[in-house]
């Protein structure tokens, strides 16, 4: 299996390699007044490409964060239902031994 990955990240790392060289062209890069640069076209995709992954990472950190207190809270929740049991099955348990001993004696 680690070969496997060493195999993968080769390709991918071939694959960014080749793309760079490929994609050297200058892009103007304008934006209003405050951003007024060339960039090679490969490193204005990587880069767009990273902001993608860090801002994906943020949203799926929120919503680990998000689903934690969710399960803490349905944790939280089963446990008093679960204290709730024993009561009720005691209760039960004590009916049923009153039906068994009315039971014997009415017969």
């Amino acid at each position: 299996m680690k070969l496997f990955y060493t195999i993968l990240l080769t390709l991918i790392m071939l694959f960014i390699i080749t793309f760079s060289l490929v994609n050297t062209d200058p892009v103007h890069l304008t934006y209003y007044s405050f951003i007024d640069v060339n960039v090679a076209a490969y490193m204005l995709i990587f880069i767009s490409f990273g902001i993608g992954i860090i801002f994906a990472g943020f949203i799926g950190i929120v919503e680990r964060f998000r689903l934690s207190r969710e399960v803490a809270k349905l944790k939280k929740k089963v446990k008093t239902l679960e204290k709730k049991i024993p009561n009720e099955n005691s209760l039960a348990i004590q009916e049923t031994k009153a039906e068994e001993t009315t039971g014997k004696w009415n017969s």
